[in-house]
């Protein structure tokens, strides 16, 4: 058994718990690989943000569970050496399973070192998605690590997580559910949903520039939510913003991206003003690390040395992770 303790990591109560008082939300970022996370971090640091690390199961798997282990304790030193010599306050950070699918993978993962983790039974009626939230919370409560629990479904896919529409929070339904579950922070469906291609193009609008502009999120559910379990910690998934300018220059250089609408970030500003206070942010993550080395490859085909690539991917992804912090979730500078 490895405490998160041990590793340098917070829990993500009292992190949750100021963005809900400040009015800001924390950025949760999910990564595979140590370019995104020396990203994630550098932004991070700069900006003066807290912040949560993702880890799904896929990315797990990936990169090797022992080895993440390890790199948990590299990003914390990472931040702390960073921090001093900027001159900066060292930010708090937590290590999040995202998605996780079962009870003996919340296990395995708060038993390697993961200050918090996810519960997704969200696809399960609702008394099988309160037992199993609940299992997993008997188990995380006593070695004090955070539980995050889902109530509606998203559309579209990320990683082993695909559905083909989106089923929305019932709010009716929340207050039972956290009182049964003993859950820390809840998501809910109100109209995100996972991947780069988000929406269909017949249930947009466009403006006068021919661009798709998707339907606005459901903030009648989220304020019936708020008003039902009053300061409860809200998680929104699927809040990747898919910039335009990242999937012309991915199509540009070879890519074949059709019809990617994202989340505009006036919406994700405002559901921020409610009480949403952490914000999972995946695929504008990748568009722009894709879009960097797609970029790189075409202008520079004589490269082969992957520090030559992936260091422009690097700078692209500190680009973005600051500007979310700053102009969006309003984290920047709540450490």
């Amino acid at each position: 058994m490895v405490s998160y303790k041990d590793l340098g990591f917070v829990n993500t109560r009292e992190m949750m718990g100021k963005a809900l008082n400040g009015g800001y939300a924390v950025p949760a970022y999910n990564f595979n690989n140590m370019e995104q996370l020396q990203a994630i971090i550098t932004a991070c640091v700069e900006t003066q943000s807290p912040v949560i690390l993702q880890i799904s199961k896929g990315a797990r798997k990936y990169a090797n569970q022992t080895l993440l282990r390890y790199l948990g304790q590299g990003a914390v030193e990472m931040m702390k050496v960073m921090a001093k010599e900027k001159g900066l306050k060292e930010i708090p950070m937590a290590l999040h399973l995202d998605h996780g699918d079962s009870y003996e993978l919340c296990v395995s993962c708060i038993e390697s070192g993961f200050s918090s983790v996810m519960i997704d039974a969200s696809s399960l009626p609702f008394d099988e998605n309160v037992a199993l939230t609940k299992k997993v919370v008997d188990y995380a409560h006593p070695y004090d690590v955070t539980v995050e629990g889902e109530l509606g479904v998203l559309a579209g896919i990320e990683e082993h997580v695909k559905s083909e529409e989106t089923h929305y929070t019932k709010p009716e339904e929340v207050e039972e559910f956290v009182k049964r579950t003993g859950v820390d922070s809840l998501a809910i469906s109100i109209g995100t949903s996972h991947g780069a291609n988000k929406f269909k193009p017949e249930q947009c609008t466009r403006n006068e520039d021919g661009v798709l502009i998707p339907p606005p999120l459901r903030f009648d559910i989220l304020e019936e939510v708020e008003k039902r379990i009053p300061g409860f910690q809200i998680v929104l998934h699927g809040s990747s913003s898919v910039p335009r300018e990242a999937i012309k220059t991915i199509n540009e250089y070879g890519g074949t991206l059709k019809d990617s609408i994202g989340i505009p970030e006036e919406q994700l500003q405002k559901a921020v003003k409610y009480n949403v206070c952490k914000v999972n942010i995946d695929s504008d993550g990748r568009l722009w690390m894709t879009a960097a080395v797609r970029k790189h490859l075409v202008e520079h085909p004589e490269d082969f040395d992957p520090r030559k690539y992936l260091g422009p991917a690097r700078e692209a992804l500190i680009n973005m992770y600051k500007h979310k912090n700053e102009n969006v979730l309003n984290s920047a500078g709540k450490t």
